[in-house]
């Protein structure tokens, strides 16, 4: 009788994992993937894909038409 009165109760302080000894760090933002080109919005192709300064652009001609954009000074005096 006493062996079945032993098997009936559970285990005491089964081995549990630790939950607080390894707490993730601050969560990384999720960065979403680019898939358009910022110039002329056309889907980005893995073949035909242009990188500058941490940029994917379709093209190089589309890469060269934003760096003469941020170039030329915009006058709007009249």
């Amino acid at each position: 009788m006493a062996t079945e009165a032993a098997a009936k109760q559970p285990e005491p302080a089964a081995k549990q994992p630790e939950t607080t000894a390894k707490q993730p760090e601050a969560a990384k933002p999720v960065v979403e993937k680019q898939t358009n080109c910022p110039v002329c919005s056309k889907p980005i192709k893995k073949l035909r894909r242009y990188y500058r300064n941490g940029i994917f652009y379709c093209t190089k001609r589309c890469w060269m038409k934003s760096v003469k954009e941020k170039k030329e000074p915009k006058d709007d005096k009249k």
